[in-house]
């Protein structure tokens, strides 16, 4: 094995139930659930393990709900002696890796996130905005299409997740319309997806400004391991360059494959999907199917990833 990257899921990942099983069977688990609920002020843990999904989805709660699952899968991972030489996250999961790396407390992080899901869901209100996935289409087409319908409705390609599959968001008229043309320009399958405000389009801008006064009551440290950008698809380890990635992330396209190649280049070619769901080892796939990816989610993958460590290391 050459060197080992953590990735960390974005919204779209929590499952009613996460968590459970570390819960029940790691001490860091249940303190840093204990931190969380005590940070938000309610409780994140009842909802990641009861629901109802409906609140779980809003994304005030989901996005701190998926960083402390995913903070905990690391720390869980931490105790068994596995760390990351290079970590990312996608969207939402770059807080979560930045607080594997030392950047950010998880308190801070926790709180932070709540904060970010709000003010997202402020700047455009549920039912006026939305995002789809285009599945098949070349990015330049969906780009070219999406400045297009823009001139009337405001659209753009905000995820390249990986060859094949690019994230647009927008007004719920614009998002529309572009996925009518690119239907029309031959994309295999776009669909309409299950969230409540355009993430990372020009539309997120009054929650980037919002999120920028947060960040400054917040101390941001430098990073104890290089962990790459989505705004720029680069590393970035020092606290002032990361936090200005942080408040242009909110309003900005993420550069996933870019990503990928980046700790691809740096030598990466394990990679440990943290915390709920394997979205990014799908992606992964798709990107080089030479890359070994796997996921820790609960005691059962934990466990294949621990065996498969002892048989490489």
């Amino acid at each position: 094995m050459n060197k080992l990257a953590f990735v960390f899921p974005g919204q779209g990942a929590q499952t009613v139930g996460m968590g459970k099983e570390f819960y029940e069977n790691y001490d860091v688990a249940k303190k840093l659930f204990k931190e969380a609920d005590e940070a938000l002020g309610y409780s994140i843990m009842k909802m990641c393990f009861e629901g109802p999904e409906d609140d779980l989805r809003l994304t005030a709660n989901t996005q701190p709900a998926i960083l402390t699952m995913s903070v905990i899968a690391n720390e869980v991972l931490r105790e068994n002696g596995i760390q990351p030489d290079i970590a990312g996250g996608h969207s939402l999961g770059e807080y979560s890796a930045l607080v594997a790396a030392g950047v950010l407390k998880f308190q801070d992080a926790v709180l932070l996130v709540h904060k970010r899901g709000a003010f997202m869901q402020e700047a455009v209100p549920v039912g006026e905005g939305g995002m789809a996935a285009i599945i098949g289409l070349d990015r330049n087409i969906i780009v070219e299409v999406c400045e297009k319908v823009s001139a009337e409705a405001s659209v753009q390609a905000v995820n390249f997740n990986c060859p094949g599959q690019v994230v647009i968001a927008g007004t719920t008229a614009g998002v529309e319309k572009a996925v009518e043309l690119l239907q029309t320009a031959g994309a295999k399958k776009c669909v309409i997806l299950p969230v409540s405000a355009p993430f990372h389009s020009r539309l997120m801008e009054p929650a980037a400004v919002k999120l920028a006064a947060e960040l400054d009551k917040v101390e941001i440290r430098d990073a104890q391991f290089p962990v790459v950008a989505n705004v720029t698809g680069q590393i970035a380890t020092k606290a002032a360059e990361i936090k200005e990635n942080l408040v242009k992330q909110a309003a900005s396209p993420v550069k996933w494959e870019d990503c990928v190649a980046t700790m691809k280049g740096f030598g990466a070619d394990t990679f440990v999907e943290v915390g709920p769901g394997k979205t990014l080892c799908g992606f992964n796939k798709r990107i080089d199917r030479a890359l070994k990816s796997m996921n820790v989610e609960n005691m059962d993958s934990l466990q294949k990833m621990l065996d498969y460590f002892k048989e490489v290391r």
